[in-house]
């Protein structure tokens, strides 16, 4: 089969999945296919446009609602969990999205429809365009904290069954030893501070964002 950029965009994914988004290197993809970096070259740019590539292909994957205005927190928050589905599911994709904009077709797709789901809801244009990058911003951050703790678990070798609880005794037992003259509040709730999994306070997080956002919208007959 003739080499491609989608055959190339396919190969990263596997490689940052496997191996971690550091491990990609023109070299590191062109071993996948028994050739050389110039092959790679022919079809993208440089690595900058390849990691566009990337986050743009998983974007496909997120589904995007048709507005409604009774509806627009709800559909916000299904939005930003496909979002953080997509970009937990691909490893370091969310490393990309932390240090880019976006351009591509399905990004620019995502988040076109994010915008008409919060201005359908009332949202001024102003705070629509702001909480659209802040919510990015959000999720990103949080699937790419989960892609190094994944980083983590492969370097131990454990499987994450193991490595996750383990180490979470571990910053509890941490907490829980602290002085408690000078850190009263985290060696007294160390068992609450390392409560819940990663998508318990990603939900935390995302209503914070939301119904702040729905608390300064303008009065009906504003």
């Amino acid at each position: 089969m003739p080499l491609s950029a989608d055959l190339i965009v396919d190969a990263a994914l596997r490689i940052a999945g496997a191996e971690g988004i550091d491990a990609l290197t023109m070299r590191r993809i062109a071993q996948e296919f028994d050739t050389g970096p110039s092959s790679i070259y022919a079809h993208v740019i440089n690595k900058d446009e390849l990691l566009d590539l990337m986050l743009d292909r998983v974007a496909a994957g997120i589904d995007v609602p048709k507005a409604d205005p009774d509806d627009w927190q709800e559909q916000a928050r299904d939005v930003a969990r496909a979002i953080y589905r997509v970009f937990s599911a691909n490893a370091d994709v969310a490393r990309i999205a932390l240090a880019t904009i976006p351009t591509g077709p399905n990004m620019l797709r995502v988040t076109e429809g994010l915008l008409a789901v919060l201005v359908a809801g009332g949202v001024p244009i102003q705070q629509a365009a702001w909480s659209v990058d802040r919510i990015l911003l959000y999720i990103s951050a949080d699937a790419y904290e989960g892609s190094q703790f994944m980083a983590r678990q492969r370097e131990s070798g454990l499987p994450m069954r193991e490595f996750g609880p383990a180490f979470r005794e571990q910053v509890r037992t941490f907490y829980a030893s602290l002085p408690s003259e000078t850190f009263p509040c985290t060696s007294a709730n160390a068992d609450i501070l390392t409560s819940g999994g990663g998508d318990d306070r990603f939900e935390f997080g995302l209503d914070l964002i939301l119904t702040g956002l729905a608390a300064k919208l303008p009065a009906p007959d504003a």
